[in-house]
């Protein structure tokens, strides 16, 4: 056994994916980085060891365009190309690899914090040290900085330093949500374990041990889904524990789920109801997984409505899109539904005040224990929204050094370059323009090869649908909309109602207010052009929703794949989990794009549109928000495709970030819930060069080549000889699929 002292500039505690985002975002930004896990592999909830899927905005696909960018980006998009199977084994070394690729960063696994050094008063307490066991090397260790990071979940650190905190659901009046219960309550959202199946090919027997539980006492049977072909995370509904103490009770909480799952595969071998002669229970896991508990209280206490009314915050810092998401404090043993659900119509902002303690000045948290309501953090919890917020404390802690402040200070002096250093990384933001200084591209004349201006679809290939349903086209608008053309054909004769709706807030994809309603005829008999009368000309960049309106004697016509910005929804209530309720009074559930995702009702829209112009990759948002926010070229043109910007003045640069599309609105699922069958995705550009024009050339000079690029961020350091450059030009050889280049971000660092 032996001591040890470890100094560094940010500490993080809790190594799942809160933790390792926040921890690998300082080290990226040359903090000396501690990040301490107290279990043998990274990821918590994800890990291999408990094999929960990283939910996130895009919420099983509800949300749109919701997809995390930033590290969780980041470890989504390296989990498709190396684990298409969705192997929680491989998934684990994705999130390790991840971690131990950055210099700044040192990585203590098996070490449980065990003690804390804090001092002041009870309203302003300052974190000296925590103190680590690592099991089985022996070894006691003192760490100590200026910045601590609670990304434990449970929110250990905090507890042990006298951060303030709430636990179980306030009451209704305390801030006005009208999903609280009508008194506070001290009840949880409950832990579960998970199992996994195997098919061997014959037949195999089950002999239930004497700790499985006869499920058929309980209401189980009745009131949950059980399948033979299930398993893993589609059982999230074996859960227990709401009524407890979430951590004093953990043992017997594990040992209750466990016994339960032993019974339901009983019941699945033993009674005779399943086809499940050949299946065998494979893995069984012994860590429950956390839901809830400590709660710290920061400046802002996230709400129910700022969830729902998608409350814009100055100092957000993040984004969620998962439905505010409420368990029976019964768990598995509730007679009615496993979850109930409530949707905003969009994804909704975190703020930074709710990522840092408001009693303790130097202690920030990520993860399930941010400041916020137990009916918020229903919406806030999942784990990618959890490695958001990380990312965004990480980014926070550095700022905090660079300008010797508190996270409160940070707030109040420098949160507007908080979320520009965020922006220029790539993180989950929306509506955050770009307004670094110290991007050049913001002063540069934007041109390209082609641009794709014409909006719609080609009519190759496109094959019938009868119009039973409402459907809507999403068209991104700039600066207006006169027509649309629909490829349509009829039974008979008939007219068809088609109406222009805008969408509300710009991150919202559903029709939110009528602007405009025009009734057309269509012709019967085989396909043709129908041009409808769809004005639109908004202030500034929106997306318009051309709805049409059902008439089960007409046939649109889908094809694949969608143009960039556009999207098909369609207007049914869509619900894939029996186990669960949705709340059907939102727009979101009532408009679903899962049904046709992928597809596009056969188009035109006219006027030409700027909605993709050369100038859309130097605007900052890096994400659709009014429109797609990006520069994509004409699919019809052949050749290399380019874009340039060029300074009136020669100007002196560090590097080049380009930000390249990977199509957020498809949801990446680490153990696959929803699988894509591109292991690359194929919007993203594959093979290209960077080129410059010096101030004393004439002669474009390559700074930067790549061949086979599967990242959507890149960033490339320019050769200190260079010197002042008067144009920079990126030239797309070829994309991993997509028929035109798409670059969402040119930023030329100085």
């Amino acid at each position: 056994m032996r001591t040890q002292t470890v100094e560094a500039d940010i500490i993080v505690v809790g190594g799942g994916l809160a933790g390792v985002s926040a921890a690998v975002a300082a080290a990226r930004l040359g903090r000396r980085t501690v990040l301490i896990n107290n279990r043998p592999v990274l990821g918590g909830n994800s890990s291999s060891e408990v094999r929960v899927w990283v939910c996130g905005a895009t919420a099983h696909g509800n949300q749109r365009w919701a997809r995390e960018t930033g590290i969780i980006g980041e470890l989504y998009r390296e989990n498709q190309f190396r684990n298409p199977e969705g192997n929680p084994v491989y998934w684990d070394d994705v999130v390790l690899d991840t971690v131990r690729r950055e210099p700044n960063l040192t990585l203590f696994l098996n070490t449980e914090v065990v003690d804390a050094e804090a001092e002041g008063p009870a309203d302003a307490r300052h974190v000296r040290s925590v103190t680590g066991w690592t099991m089985g090397s022996e070894i006691r260790t003192v760490f100590r900085a200026p910045l601590f990071l609670d990304c434990t979940g449970d929110g250990l650190v905090g507890e042990l330093v006298g951060a303030r905190y709430r636990l179980g659901k306030e009451g209704r009046d305390e801030f006005g949500e009208d999903w609280a219960p009508e008194q506070p309550v001290r009840e949880f959202l409950g832990s579960t374990l998970l199992f996994y199946t195997k098919d061997i090919g014959h037949p195999v027997k089950y002999v239930a041990p004497e700790t499985a539980k006869d499920i058929t006492t309980t209401p189980i049977p009745a009131s949950r889904i059980i399948r033979s072909g299930d398993s893993g995370a589609h059982y999230w509904w074996i859960e227990w524990g709401g009524q407890l103490d979430i951590v004093d009770d953990n043992e017997l909480i594990r040992d209750e789920l466990r016994s339960v799952i032993l019974g339901i595969w009983d019941h699945i071998k033993n009674s005779g109801e399943f086809d499940a002669d050949t299946l065998t229970l494979e893995w069984i896991g012994n860590l429950p997984g956390k839901r809830e508990y400590r709660r710290f209280i920061g400046d802002h206490t996230l709400r129910q409505q700022d969830v729902i009314d998608q409350t814009p915050f100055d100092d957000g810092v993040a984004f969620g899109g998962w439905s505010i998401d409420l368990h029976p404090a019964e768990g598995m043993y509730a007679e009615g539904a496993g979850a109930v659900q409530r949707f905003s119509d969009g994804v909704f902002e975190i703020p930074f005040r709710s990522l840092y303690s408001a009693n303790v000045d130097n202690l920030l948290m990520a993860g399930r224990n941010v400041s916020a309501t137990h009916i918020a953090f229903g919406a806030a919890r999942v784990m990618a929204t959890c490695a958001a917020m990380g990312e965004a404390a990480g980014v926070a802690a550095s700022l905090c050094l660079t300008h010797d402040a508190s996270p409160r200070e940070l707030y109040e002096h420098h949160r507007a370059e908080l979320r520009q250093t965020l922006l220029r990384a790539d993180a989950s933001l929306i509506g955050v323009p770009n307004e670094d200084p110290h991007d050049l591209a913001r002063e540069a004349t934007v041109t390209a090869s082609t641009t794709l201006r014409t909006i719609g679809t080609a009519e190759g290939g496109a094959t019938p649908h009868r119009l039973v349903e409402d459907l809507g086209i999403v068209i991104p608008v700039h600066p207006a909309l006169e027509t649309t053309e629909l490829l349509l054909s009829a039974d008979a004769a008939t007219t068809l109602t088609v109406e222009v709706w805008s969408t509300g807030r710009p991150q919202n994809v559903v029709p939110s207010h009528l602007e405009h309603t025009t009734v057309v005829d269509v012709s019967a008999g085989e396909r043709g052009w129908v041009r409808v009368d769809t004005p639109f000309a908004p202030e500034g960049p929106q997306n318009a929703i051309i709805v049409l309106r059902a008439n089960p004697q007409v046939h649109v016509h889908l094809a694949s794949p969608l143009p960039p910005g556009t999207l098909t929804l369609v207007h049914r209530v869509d619900n894939d989990d029996q186990n669960v309720e949705v709340d059907r009074d939102g727009l979101l559930v009532r408009w679903p794009t899962k049904p046709l995702r992928g597809r596009s009702v056969v188009f035109r829209a006219a006027p030409e549109s700027d909605a993709l112009a050369p100038e859309r990759s130097t605007s900052g948002f890096n994400r659709p928000y009014g429109g797609p926010n990006m520069w994509a070229s004409d699919p019809a043109a052949s050749g290399p495709q380019w874009l340039r910007l060029d300074w009136a003045h020669p100007v002196t640069a560090s590097e080049i970030r380009l930000v390249f599309d990977d199509d957020v609105d498809l949801e990446l699922n680490t153990l696959h819930h929803h699988r894509s069958p591109d292991e690359v995705l194929p919007q993203l550009v594959r093979d290209y060069r960077l080129e410059v024009l010096t101030a004393a050339s004439a002669e474009w000079r390559t700074v930067a080549e790549e061949t086979d690029n599967r990242h959507r961020l890149r960033v490339h350091e320019l050769p200190a000889d260079v010197g002042a450059i008067r144009a920079a030009r990126l030239v797309v050889d070829r994309t991993n699929g997509a028929s035109e280049a798409r670059v969402i971000a040119f930023r030329v660092q100085s």
